[in-house]
This record gives C-alpha cells, sequence and structure tokens, in this order.
C-alpha cells in the first residue's frame, strides 16, 4: 500500500541526496564540514581534514553543491567550504525513520524516532 504524505520529502529528492552522499569520500567531506560548523573549511583545510585532495576534491564537492548540501564561498583569495543543509541532512533521516514499524504487528518499543 502506498503512503504519501505532502509534507514528506519526495522519494525521488530522498534518493538523489542520497546517491550524492553515496561516495565513502563524500560523506567524509560532508561529515568534516558539518564538524566545521557555520563558519566552513578553506578548500585545503578541507582536503587535509578528509584526505581528499585535488581534483577528486573538486569533484565530490560539485556533488554535494548540486544535491544542496555544502556551499563553496569564495573570500578573498580563498574558496570557504561549508555545509549549509543541516535540514536536509535532518529530513533524511525523519524520511527514514517516520513510518518505523508502521506495518508491524509487533513493533519493538524500546527504541523511539520521534
Amino acid at each position: 500500500m502506498k503512503h504519501t504524505d505532502p509534507t514528506d520529502i519526495s522519494l525521488e529528492r530522498a534518493a538523489s541526496t542520497f546517491a550524492a552522499l553515496g561516495s565513502e569520500q563524500r560523506l567524509s567531506v560532508l561529515r568534516c564540514l558539518v564538524r566545521a560548523g557555520e563558519e566552513g573549511l578553506s578548500i585545503g583545510d578541507l582536503g587535509q581534514r578528509s584526505g581528499v585532495t585535488g581534483s577528486t576534491l573538486t569533484h565530490h564537492m560539485k556533488i554535494l553543491a548540486q544535491a544542496g548540501l555544502v556551499a563553496q564561498v569564495k573570500q578573498g583569495r580563498s574558496i570557504i567550504c561549508a555545509a549549509v543543509a543541516y535540514g536536509a541532512v535532518q529530513e533524511l533521516s525523519e524520511f527514514l525513520l517516520k513510518e518505523c514499524c508502521a506495518d508491524s504487528t509487533s513493533p519493538d518499543k524500546d527504541h523511539s524516532h520521534g
């Protein structure tokens, strides 16, 4: 049975965002940016912390930016990268957990997601 809630993110959008995070390196990059907070990191610092550098980092940042998860801003001679979509990451986890155990005949009462 298909259940749709107009407040849910679309299955298409969730799949697209999960695809952007479907690389160990991209997930590492996003994690570093989340840890850095709103001020973000220079591209050099991000490469050093994530272990992803050069054109590979550029490629991964482009994919994460297209998914709306990160942004890059030029500040003087530096490029500052920052995670910008904390809400989108939260939406993804809610997307997965919102209907946890909804179709189970014996839901696990030992965990709560809300």
